[in-house]
């Protein structure tokens, strides 16, 4: 993957999977699902653990544009190593149809972090944080230019800087067997952390701050945030 690529369409997947499922569904993506989708044009963002949920797994894939992401699924989906593991893999599952396609507010770069080699089983001891935030209306830029003024300033003094932020991408899903969460606007920041314990300490200095009054004025609903360990061959951690 270049490494001066960036992401012009990012999609975020959440699946909701079997009891007790995860590990076998990460071991199975990460030894033999992430460097066939990168082969096609593809990028493989991150993978994780949703500390929250024992049976959610998350994961980000970026494309540079829709052209290349129908080009990137249609080649993958229709190739031999999908028809090798999608049994398996689909076995694991409830529901892979949470998907929320986005494109960068700003420039959104590909972690700088190498992914560790196939046989890697150490699991990193980083956080990342995803806040999904659910808007009322299409983002005209309003809502990122309160970010950038008001939201990126908090989180800087919280330690937990952000390194993208995203808003839906209104462009029509070209590939249906794929479905994407539809009708929805929303806007996501990603923060990455050290440690837990790093991740812990932002966490009590944003509920003292007073971004979440500020929130609650501007959202349609409650903001999500996904509290996220990063599998052994993520980039993003």
């Amino acid at each position: 993957m270049p490494e001066d690529s960036r992401y012009g369409v990012v999609e975020l997947r959440q699946y909701t999977l079997h009891p007790g499922q995860r590990d076998t569904l990460i071991e199975l993506f990460d030894r033999e699902l992430v460097e066939p989708q990168e082969a096609v044009g593809m990028h493989v963002i991150g993978q994780f653990r949703d500390l929250d949920d024992p049976d959610r797994f998350v994961w980000l894939r970026g494309f540079a544009d829709m052209d290349s992401r129908l080009k990137g699924l249609t080649g993958f989906y229709g190739g031999p190593v999908w028809a090798a593991h999608r049994d398996a893999a689909n076995a694991t599952m409830i529901d892979s149809d949470d998907v929320l396609l986005l494109r960068p507010d700003s420039p959104f770069l590909p972690p700088q972090t190498p992914r560790p080699p196939v046989d890697s089983v150490l699991t990193p001891e980083s956080r990342v944080a995803i806040t999904v935030c659910p808007l009322p209306a299409p983002d005209d830029g309003d809502f990122a230019q309160f970010f950038r003024e008001a939201i990126v300033p908090a989180l800087d003094a919280c330690g937990g800087s952000p390194v993208a932020a995203l808003r839906t991408e209104h462009s029509r899903n070209t590939f249906p067997k794929l479905p994407v969460r539809e009708g929805e606007n929303v806007f996501v920041w990603i923060s990455t952390f050290d440690s837990a314990s790093d991740y812990a300490e932002y966490a009590e200095r944003l509920r003292k701050s007073d971004l979440p009054v500020q929130l609650r004025d501007r959202l349609a609903d409650a903001p999500q945030e996904l509290r996220l360990q990063p599998t052994s061959r993520s980039r993003l951690r």
